[in-house]
């Protein structure tokens, strides 16, 4: 079996369920509790949340077959874009989620994404030979220091596999961060401009605490430094501003060093604050109830949204 995200699901026609935004990506999950024993996650060896779970979002199982038609089928209708197997690390997931991919590429062309922890080099070649057109290697910490408190191993030899992947394969590598884990704003914001200038698509992501994880009485990073760093985010990977032109305080980003007007001019569509990662990812409420507030928004925002994004962002900027 695959489990399959509640509102993809529903997409599917699979099951029920009152959706005010529907994801415009097939979300998938491959496996059962991982051989890490992250912190922050549902998934994470030692973590007592519900089985079904990946950060807020209910996972139930659905047969592949099935599975595989109704996303092929919904491609085909242009109600879904792209699809994207999560690979929980363990014994199995690996042969799993390659028959998942050959499951889908058997019935369209739908571009896949996967999201998996690959050992080396020679692993990543292995899976892009499965046909995914991405694939997504997870970093969620901004530091080497937070790495190691939320995740364990060596941050820096993560980087330096994304480094050489984004190397061998250019605009095919992803990665995901994951702000709140105890990091400032100036080693997140670093740490983006880094991976946006080594070519690696950037997915931002809000903490979440979750019942039974070891981190679940940690808070959500406070809002208007989250719509900092996806400002910042936003002018990088557009190429709006360089890390040379951000100014911080004690770790905190003070200034985007540009013009007032040029600034609203930039974030006044509210692309910036919308959901980050692959074409076409919108990942609904992944990070957040429907009643808000909203870190990642899963659809273009209204203009009194936009004005109260930017009104958050302001506090305690130079302005």
């Amino acid at each position: 079996m695959v489990r399959v995200s509640t509102g993809t699901l529903s997409v599917l026609g699979l099951r029920k369920s009152r959706t005010e935004v529907r994801p415009t990506t097939a979300y998938l999950m491959v496996g059962r509790r991982c051989m890490m024993d992250c912190s922050f996650c549902p998934q994470a060896r030692n973590s007592e949340a519900q089985a079904n779970l990946l950060s807020r979002v209910t996972w139930p199982e659905s047969e592949p077959g099935i599975t595989a038609e109704r996303i092929a089928s919904r491609y085909r209708t242009g109600d879904l874009k792209r699809a994207c197997i999560q690979v929980v690390k363990e014994r199995e997931s690996r042969a799993a989620s390659r028959e998942m991919v050959k499951k889908l590429r058997s019935l369209s062309d739908i571009p896949c994404c996967l999201s998996v922890d690959v050992e080396d080099l020679k692993e990543l070649a292995e899976v892009f030979k499965w046909g995914v057109d991405r694939i997504g290697l997870p970093l969620d910490a901004a530091s080497a220091r937070v790495y190691r408190r939320c995740k364990g191993g060596s941050w820096h030899r993560k980087w330096h596999l994304l480094q050489e992947a984004a190397r061998l394969y250019p605009g095919r590598v992803s990665t995901h961060l994951i702000v709140g884990l105890g990091e400032s704003e100036e080693e997140m914001v670093r740490t983006i401009g880094a991976l946006v200038e080594m070519g690696v698509r950037v997915g931002l992501f809000a903490f979440t605490p979750v019942r039974g994880t070891a981190w679940e009485d940690r808070p959500q990073p406070p809002l208007d430094s989250y719509r900092r760093i996806q400002a910042g985010h936003f002018l990088l990977a557009h190429g709006h501003q360089g890390l040379g032109g951000f100014q911080f305080e004690n770790g905190r980003l003070v200034s985007f060093g540009l013009k007032p007007d040029k600034l609203a001019h930039l974030l006044g569509t509210g692309e910036a604050f919308q959901t980050t990662g692959c074409p076409d990812c919108n990942r609904p409420y992944y990070n957040e109830s429907p009643r808000g507030p909203i870190y990642n928004y899963p659809r273009p925002l209204t203009g009194e949204e936009v004005a109260e994004a930017l009104r958050v962002l302001l506090v305690g900027t130079r302005f």
